[in-house]
């Protein structure tokens, strides 16, 4: 057990699936307020955010601290998937070096709830010293990170599903569907295509499902064949020589 943990008691089922009940609908509450938001206020910083990244020539740098900073890189792997050439940088790494890693050309999305993450605050200063486009993720309208950006992606405040509002659960929730509606507006305006998912993501089943037929049909030689009146030992011979299990 570890320093500080609660003494370990035998959990209730019940107890279990109503807090599951009241995780699901408080994070539930905290996307409708996103999508209201979306509805009105926060429109044209979206638009505006698609705009920005549509025109750059680089890459989307994400970067974040924390849990914001899992966020980000999932947010990171989601638009590098659907055509919008994009990788994480940590903040803290930024600071030691990887600063070299974000070019003039590229646009950055910086997420923190608060918008107060002093981890960022060299990341911030380098895109304000070079140029470089920034948006900001956060629920913090007057915060260092909201004052510094280009364009505000601002959160509605909403109460975590953590019963002592301090584990990241609905904020964490929402700073990811963003990130989502960020990638599927830039796919679609892109026009990308399942062709183009296909090309990025060959592997795992999705590649699979993706699959075309005159990928991985046999043709002409490959396919073992042998006519009619064909002596047994001719016939395992090619079954064995084709090596697909065989002989037609």
């Amino acid at each position: 057990m570890h320093a500080g943990s609660p003494e370990r008691k035998q959990p209730d089922r019940q107890a279990a699936i109503e807090s599951a009940l009241r995780t699901v609908a408080t994070e539930q509450a905290g996307v409708a307020a996103l999508a209201a938001g979306l509805a009105d206020g926060l429109s044209e910083p979206f638009a505006a955010a698609i705009d920005q990244i549509s025109r750059i020539e680089g890459r989307v740098i994400v970067t974040g601290v924390g849990k914001s900073g899992h966020i980000g890189s999932k947010i990171a792997a989601t638009l590098a998937s659907t055509g919008t050439p994009a990788f994480f940088v940590h903040p803290a790494e930024a600071n030691h070096g990887d600063l070299g890693m974000i070019a003039r050309d590229d646009a950055i999305i910086a997420m923190s709830w608060s918008g107060e993450s002093k981890e960022l605050m060299g990341i911030v200063a380098y895109s304000r010293r070079f140029s470089i486009p920034l948006i900001a993720i956060t629920s913090g309208e007057n915060s260092a990170l909201a004052r510094a950006a280009d364009v505000v992606l601002l959160l509605p405040i909403v109460p975590e599903a953590c019963p002592h509002g301090l584990a990241p659960t609905t904020s964490t929730l929402l700073q990811l569907v963003m990130g989502d509606a960020l990638a599927i507006a830039l796919l679609e305006a892109r026009g990308f295509t399942p062709d183009h998912f296909r090309t990025l993501h060959p592997g795992g089943q999705l590649g699979a499902n993706l699959t075309l037929v005159s990928e991985i049909m046999r043709t002409g030689d490959q396919v073992p064949l042998a006519l009619l009146g064909t002596k047994m030992p001719e016939a395992v011979m090619t079954l064995s020589q084709k090596k697909v299990g065989c002989v037609c």
